[in-house]
């Protein structure tokens, strides 16, 4: 039978179908046509679409990023981690070292050697949050905003298992709140575990519902723990699905400037044809 190639990776539980760009064109991925293979019970499932392409430079590789919705956005982190990886095994970068082109810029990744199929990703510098005009409820000390990637809220919550810090509700309330701007943010609820270390859970735009991770709302979340004096880096978080990722900081190629990294799963599930 023949078809188009996928290639369905997880990160950290976030799943995600993903395409080699020099064999299924960009332009052939419609909104529509993302809504449907993302589809959970008519479709592959997944929380989003990435389109992987020759980037503009030898070893570079261009990004495209869509959520199950059919919307693009700028950034992914779990979705880079699985483009790192899934990009070393389509021979399209090196897999010690490659530039990610995203539409929020170009992160240099690599694969991380050893069990685990891991990767990182080091984004730009420690991401600013700052405090927002948004009563904290039941539970929760702290709410900040930051940018990484994409906008993201931040809520340190006494449990993140409790019912008043339901992603499902208090998150989609938030999520839409008008402190956070018009396209609103992504809203991540972050505890103290009881074996220490840190427990998240997200609800995630785009995708409009709580996800088993996000990487770059995992790098929010550990800068606000730093920031408050909680912790300090490197900094473990724990997702929804159970897997961790790590957040660190090291400086870029071209200049000392302190820049987060993040380092997770980027898991091959399966590979499948489209008809």
């Amino acid at each position: 039978m023949t078809g188009t190639t996928f290639y369905k990776m997880t990160g950290s539980g976030n799943d995600f179908i993903m395409l080699d760009g020099r064999v299924s064109s960009l332009d052939t991925w419609t909104p529509e046509r993302i809504v449907d293979i993302c589809a959970r019970r008519t479709g592959a499932g997944a929380d989003g679409l990435v389109v992987l392409e020759p980037g503009p430079e030898p070893g570079s590789v261009r990004f495209h990023f869509f959520n199950n919705d059919g919307g693009r956005t700028d950034m992914c982190g779990n979705a880079s981690l699985c483009a790192t990886r899934l990009a070393a095994h389509l021979d399209l970068g090196d897999p010690e070292g490659l530039i990610l082109h995203t539409d929020a810029g170009a992160f240099a990744t690599r694969c991380v050697p050893g069990p685990g199929e891991r990767a990182e990703i080091t984004l730009g510098p420690v991401p600013a949050l700052v405090p927002v005009a948004i009563a904290p409820g039941p539970g929760e000390s702290r709410l900040q905003l930051g940018t990484v990637g994409v906008p993201h809220l931040v809520v340190v919550v006494d449990d993140v298992d409790a019912p008043d810090a339901d992603p499902g509700v208090r998150g989609r309330t938030l999520r839409h709140h008008p402190g956070l701007g018009a396209g609103g943010a992504n809203v991540n609820f972050i505890s103290a575990a009881s074996t220490g270390g840190w427990r998240m859970r997200t609800f995630e735009r785009g995708v409009e519902a709580e996800t088993l991770a996000c990487g770059t709302g995992a790098v929010a979340c550990a800068t606000a723990l730093v920031e408050a004096g909680l912790d300090r880096f490197p900094v473990d978080v724990l997702t929804r699905s159970g897997r961790t990722l790590t957040i660190s900081i090291g400086e870029g190629k071209a200049d000392s400037t302190p820049r987060a990294r993040l380092a997770g799963e980027g898991r091959l599930v399966y590979i499948g044809t489209l008809p």
